[in-house]
């Protein structure tokens, strides 16, 4: 299983979401939408070994979590606008109380609760916090390999999923620090000296994982 917990410090968490300003009016919740779409889409269709869960902070009220599991979504498709309407509905709604999820539409669930809360669901994952000044997410000794090995995979059909290989996390934040957020004991890497944007992390971890890159997972 692959999963992506995507921190908006200034994202709504309730209200009427304003389509034609999610930049602004929103709290930045563009850069939520794209983080989602990199992490669910592929090309010509949906990544069943996935779930993303998006963390709404700035209010008014208490923060929210979003969750998206690939392997049980219906209707969500390759534009902005129509994934930000799925989380409009949701924040039109009242908030469930912290660790409870509630599922509001096929594979979209709602919970009040923050990133301390998902960390404590995902006893079963190995959490990666995203942290530019880290050492490599990769091994040293690393390499591309001439054949895709992906380190997840998913058969079946829908409703009937097997997800096998690594089960892994990954913690990203928007233009804000995590320092405030993060426990000190977890896992933290680097994608590079460069701060990429959220979607952008999200593509290259589904890169190395898509490729079998060898992961430098080892808390030494």
């Amino acid at each position: 299983m692959r999963r992506f917990a995507v921190i908006g410090h200034r994202a709504m968490s309730k209200g009427k979401l304003p389509l034609n300003d999610m930049a602004g009016g929103a709290g930045r919740m563009d850069v939520l939408v794209r983080a989602l779409m990199a992490g669910l889409l592929t090309s010509h269709g949906l990544r069943h070994d996935t779930e993303v869960v998006l963390h709404l902070m700035g209010g008014p009220g208490p923060s929210r979590r979003i969750k998206f599991v690939g392997a049980e979504l219906r209707g969500v498709h390759a534009e902005e606008r129509s994934v930000a309407g799925h989380i409009s509905k949701v924040l039109s709604l009242p908030l469930p109380a912290r660790g409870h999820w509630t599922e509001r539409s096929a594979g979209i669930y709602d919970s009040g609760g923050d990133i301390t809360h998902t960390i404590g669901e995902w006893d079963d994952s190995t959490v990666v916090v995203l942290d530019a000044d880290a050492p490599r997410l990769w091994g040293t000794d690393a390499s591309l390999p001439s054949v895709s090995k992906p380190l997840s995979t998913t058969s079946g059909e829908r409703g009937k999923f097997t997800i096998e290989g690594l089960d892994i996390a990954f913690v990203l934040s928007d233009d804000q620090p995590l320092s405030d957020l993060i426990q000190s004991n977890l896992l933290h890497r680097s994608l590079g000296d460069a701060w990429l944007q959220g979607h952008m992390a999200v593509g290259v971890c589904h890169f190395l994982l898509d490729e079998g890159v060898e992961l430098n997972l080892s808390q030494e």
